[in-house]
C-alpha cells in the first residue's frame, strides 16, 4: 500500500486495516455470487464490465486517431484537478494514454468502494480513505518516468531543475517535512500575528492577549476569542489585510485572544477538564476582571468552539452566566457527522491511544499535521512533491500554508478523552451525560444568542454537522453558511469582496439542512460584516477606548503575540 511521505504510524495502521476490510468485502461479494449468483454479477460485476468497455473505447480512440495517435479527451479529470492540465500530457499519445487510463482506474476504484458489501459505514469510510490515498499516491504525475512535465522542464533548464529538485528534497529531509511555502518570507510577530497588543495574563496552559484599540470609542463588553488548541491562534491574525482579529478591533471591540501553549512533556498530563477550567473559564474570568464587567462576548473556532461551548455549559451548571453572546465558527457539538477525521476514530484506534498516551504523554504536532495533510493529499502533499522535487520549483510565499506547517503538540489525556467522548461516542449532545469539571453538562442551558458559521466545502466540520450542532444550543441561533472550506471560508476578508454566504430568514425551523439551504438567500461577499453587525447588538453602550492594556493587577507581561505562540513543536 502506497502512503504519503512521512505518514504517522496510526495512519499506516488504518491503511492496513482498511486494506484487509476491502479484501474481505471482495471475498464476501464472491461468496454471495457463488451462493446466489446474479446474472450480471451484481453491482461489482457491472462495474468490472464497465471498466473493460471503457478501456476498449480508449484503445479504439487511440487506434482511430490518425497519425497523431493521441486519443483525445475520452476521460476528463474531475473539476479542479490540475495535475494533468499541462499540454505535455495531451501532446503525447503515451502520456495521454497513461493519464486517461489512470483516471479510469481511479473512477472504478471509487465506485467499487461504494458497491462492495462492507461492514457498516465506519468501515466504508476507512476504505474510502485508503483507496483515495492509494489512487492519489500512484498518479503518473508523481513519478519522473511517467510525468512529461518533468522531462520538459529538465530539457528546458538543461538539467538545472533536477539539481534544484534534489537540493529541495535534501533540505526537506533535514527539516523533516515537505515545504509548502517560502518560510523565509514570514515571521510570527513581524508580519504574522502582528496586531498590536500585550500579554496581560498567563499560566501553564495559555497566555491571554489584549489588543490595543483602533477606535476612539469601543463597546462596553469585550470579546474573547478561543482558537483551536490543535493549531496556533494566528490563523485569526495573519497579515493586516486578512486578519480577523484586526477587523474585529477596527469594528470598535476590545478584543482578547486565548493563546494556547504548544505543550511539552511537562504538560503531558493535562486533560479535557484542565483545558476547560484552567483554560477557557480562567480566561473568561480574567477578561471580566480586567474590564470590570459581569458578562462578555465570546467566540470559538473549531475545537476552540467545542471547548468554549463545554465551558459555558459548566458555568451555567454552576449558576454563572458569563457570556452575553456566543459565536461559533466551523464547530462540532453533535459529532454524528464527524467529517473525514471520523475515519481515524474507531474503538480499536482509540483504545490504542488510551494505552499509549491516555495516562500521560504527547501526540507530536508533526503527526497531527500529517493526518490533516493526508485528508487532502493531492493539495497538501503530492503537488509539492511534484513541484519541489520533480520540477525543482520553490513554493511561493503563502501565509496560510506557513501557519499550516507550524504544528502544535497535544497532551495525551486531553486527546483520548476528546476522541472517545466526542468522535466515538458523541456524548456531548446528550444532556447530563458528560461529567466535566465536576458537573453534568447540558448544552441546552447554553442559552445566550448565538451566531453559528458553517462552510459549505468543509471536510473537517461538515456543514450538516454544524447545522445539527447549532440545534443543541438553548438560545436564539443565527445560522450562516459560508462558501469554501474549513479555513478559507472563515478567513474571508470583507475588503476582498470574495465568495458568498447564505442566510435563511426562517432560521432553523426546517428539520433538515438541505431544506434550510433550499430556502436560503445567497449573499455575495464575506460574512464578516454580517457578524460585526450582529455582535454590535450585544456590545452594550459605547465607552472611551482604554488608554492602557490590562490593569493594575494585570500589567502587560510582554508584547503580543507573546512567546507561547512562537514555540515550535
Amino acid at each position: 500500500m502506497s502512503t504519503p511521505p512521512d505518514s504517522p504510524p496510526f495512519v499506516q495502521q488504518l491503511l492496513m486495516q482498511a486494506g484487509q476490510a476491502m479484501a474481505q468485502g471482495m471475498a464476501r461479494w464472491a461468496a454471495q455470487q457463488q451462493a446466489a449468483p446474479e446474472p450480471d454479477g451484481g453491482a461489482v460485476g457491472r462495474l468490472q464490465r464497465d471498466l473493460l468497455a471503457s478501456y476498449g473505447r480508449l484503445w479504439q480512440g487511440m487506434l482511430q486517431s490518425g497519425e497523431s495517435r493521441v486519443p483525445g479527451a475520452f476521460v476528463s479529470a474531475p473539476p479542479g484537478d490540475r495535475r494533468f492540465s499541462g499540454r505535455a500530457w495531451s501532446d503525447s499519445p503515451i502520456y495521454d494514454y497513461l493519464r486517461q487510463a489512470y483516471l479510469l482506474n481511479a473512477d472504478y476504484l471509487g465506485r467499487l468502494v461504494e458497491a462492495l458489501p462492507l461492514e457498516g459505514e465506519q468501515e466504508r469510510r476507512q476504505v474510502r480513505f485508503m483507496v483515495r490515498q492509494a489512487v492519489e499516491a500512484l498518479a503518473p504525475s508523481n513519478f519522473a518516468a511517467t510525468n512529461p512535465e518533468f522531462i520538459q522542464k529538465a530539457l528546458e533548464t538543461q538539467g538545472e531543475s533536477i539539481r534544484r529538485g534534489i537540493a529541495n528534497l535534501l533540505a526537506d529531509l533535514e527539516k523533516g517535512r515537505i515545504s509548502m511555502t517560502d518560510e523565509s518570507a514570514f515571521e510570527v510577530g513581524r508580519n504574522l500575528a502582528a496586531t498590536p497588543g500585550a500579554v496581560v495574563f498567563e499560566n501553564e496552559l495559555f497566555q491571554l492577549i489584549q489588543y490595543a484599540p483602533l477606535t476612539d470609542k469601543v463597546a462596553q463588553r469585550p470579546l474573547l476569542m478561543v482558537p483551536p488548541c490543535i493549531n496556533k491562534f494566528y490563523i485569526l491574525d495573519l497579515q493586516a489585510h486578512n486578519s480577523f482579529v484586526r477587523y474585529a478591533v477596527e469594528q470598535g471591540n476590545t478584543v482578547f485572544m486565548l493563546s494556547w501553549r504548544n505543550v511539552k512533556a511537562e504538560q503531558g498530563h493535562l486533560g479535557w477538564d484542565d483545558y476547560i477550567e484552567r483554560g477557557v473559564l480562567e480566561a473568561i474570568d480574567q477578561v471580566r476582571a480586567i474590564c470590570r464587567i459581569k458578562q462578555i462576548n465570546v467566540l470559538g473556532f473549531c475545537v476552540g468552539g467545542t471547548l468554549l461551548s463545554s465551558a459555558l455549559a459548566v458555568a451555567r451548571a454552576r449558576g454563572d452566566e458569563p457570556a452575553k453572546s456566543l459565536t461559533l465558527l466551523t464547530t462540532l457539538l453533535d459529532f454524528a457527522e464527524p467529517g473525514e477525521i471520523g475515519c481515524f476514530v474507531d474503538e480499536k484506534s482509540v483504545a490504542m491511544r488510551e494505552t499509549s498516551v491516555g495516562q500521560g504523554g504527547l501526540l507530536p504536532g508533526r503527526e497531527l499535521a500529517s493526518v490533516f495533510s493526508s485528508l487532502r493529499a493531492n493539495e497538501l502533499i503530492w503537488q509539492y512533491v511534484v513541484g519541489n522535487y520533480l520540477k525543482g520549483d520553490t513554493p511561493p510565499a503563502f501565509d496560510l500554508l506557513y501557519w499550516n506547517s507550524d504544528s502544535t503538540n497535544l497532551p495525551g489525556p486531553f486527546l483520548v478523552w476528546y476522541l472517545r467522548n466526542m468522535y466515538l461516542e458523541n456524548n456531548l449532545r446528550v444532556p447530563g451525560r458528560l461529567d466535566m469539571c465536576g458537573v453534568r453538562a447540558d448544552l441546552g442551558r447554553v442559552d445566550m444568542p448565538a451566531f453559528v458559521l458553517a462552510t459549505r466545502e468543509d471536510h473537517i466540520v461538515p456543514w450538516h454537522g454544524a447545522f445539527a450542532s447549532s440545534r443543541l444550543l438553548g438560545g436564539e441561533v443565527t445560522f450562516v453558511l459560508g462558501a469554501s472550506g474549513h479555513i478559507a471560508g472563515v478567513i474571508n476578508p470583507a475588503a476582498a469582496n470574495k465568495r458568498s454566504h447564505w442566510i435563511n430568514p426562517q432560521g432553523l425551523e426546517q428539520a433538515e439542512p438541505e431544506q434550510w439551504l433550499a430556502g436560503a438567500e445567497e449573499v455575495r461577499g464575506s460574512w464578516w460584516p454580517r457578524w460585526a453587525k450582529w455582535l454590535k447588538a450585544f456590545g452594550g453602550r459605547r465607552i472611551a477606548a482604554r488608554s492602557m492594556l490590562g490593569d493594575a493587577v494585570h500589567p502587560p507581561i510582554e508584547p503580543a503575540p507573546g512567546r507561547y505562540v512562537k514555540e515550535r513543536a
